[in-house]
């Protein structure tokens, strides 16, 4: 194997570790497939969810992990990306959680 390809395959294996999230794809996913469930779980626009005080979300890990969640029981299939892009959207939007 030359020098090049294997270089090149070290970069496409470690770009999805360097790439942000990006929380305007976030944005899309959640308004596509998040919204509509959480109208129907708080009788408005859904955003109580992530801003009352009893929230179950307290931290970065958490919301990932809520996140996926939601992602499994809807059966969406999504990549590791997009799941990283709606916990940006979601952070930056309400939580406000520190970054690693």
């Amino acid at each position: 194997m030359h020098r090049s390809t294997l270089v090149g395959i070290v970069l496409i294996l470690l770009s999805p570790l360097t790439l942000a999230a990006d929380a305007e794809h976030g944005k899309t996913l959640h308004q596509s497939h998040c919204t509509t469930c959480h109208m129907g779980m708080t009788g408005g626009d859904g955003s109580a969810l992530y801003t009352r005080k009893d929230r179950r979300v307290r931290s970065l890990q958490g919301l990932q992990a809520q996140v996926r969640r939601c992602e499994t029981t809807l059966e969406l299939k999504w990549f590791d990306e997009d799941v990283a892009d709606v916990v940006e959207y979601l952070n930056a939007r309400y939580y406000k959680f520190p970054s690693h």
